[in-house]
């Protein structure tokens, strides 16, 4: 069965050319130019992925994700944008976007972000666990517990380095709270194994230093968000 699609983009030849490229790709989209109609749209739908525009009349993205979450806590959410703010951007993945997603950009590259979302969306419902992500230009094959580039540059990672990175990709561009890793993966949350935790993540960062659209944010007093930018 087709994935479905709700596109709210307030520009209507932009938007139509994104619908037409996605049900190319054989998605079902339906187009919304406005929040108000996006909303009524969700609510009468069964929808897969939602790609909401940031900056339109009546009702902007931010407002009509809230909304959307207010019916629906876990559909995956993108923002599309010509905005490239951090603090918009921020405010984006606190509403639990997927990914946010800056014009102009590579329809191809939007569309390799949709399919992994969903494919990771359809793993979780069977309860398949994920062992190989991609992430920027790095593949990291958890089972074998390596991270290599597509130059081929390769890092072999500890059990618990690659324990976390797992826990991040699962959740990428989300938080990933401090408690719940620092509970499976140390089985303990205290100041020492934090401290911990905090150097393993330190290490992360320079193994993934190679690719820029790549960040693992510091979320003060929650956790960290990796962060795969478009």
């Amino acid at each position: 069965m087709r994935k479905h699609i709700l596109l709210v983009e307030d520009d209507p030849n932009f938007g139509s050319v994104l619908r037409d490229f996605l049900q190319l790709n054989d998605y079902q989209v339906t187009l919304c130019t406005n929040g108000n109609t996006g909303i009524s749209s969700f609510k009468q739908g069964q929808f897969d992925m939602c790609i909401l525009d940031v900056m339109m009349p009546e009702k902007d993205g931010f407002t009509l994700a809230e909304e959307i979450r207010q019916i629906n806590k876990t559909a995956p959410l993108f923002f599309l944008t010509a905005k490239s703010m951090k603090q918009d951007i921020i405010t984006g993945f606190q509403l639990g976007a997927d990914d946010y997603i800056t014009k102009p950009f590579d329809s191809d590259v939007l569309l390799f972000k949709i399919k992994a979302v969903l494919n990771r969306v359809d793993h979780k419902d069977l309860g398949v666990e994920a062992n190989l992500f991609q992430l920027g230009k790095y593949q990291f094959d958890y089972a074998i517990r390596e991270l290599k580039t597509a130059e081929g540059a390769l890092h072999r990672l500890s059990p618990k380095e690659a324990e976390l990175l797992k826990m991040l990709a699962l959740n990428v561009n989300k938080v990933l709270p401090r408690s719940e890793a620092l509970n499976r993966i140390w089985k303990d949350d205290n100041y020492f194994t934090s401290r911990s935790m905090d150097v393993y993540v330190t290490k992360l960062r320079k193994f993934l230093s190679q690719d820029t659209a790549i960040e693992i944010m510091n979320i003060h007093g929650n956790g960290f968000r990796l962060i795969v930018k478009s």
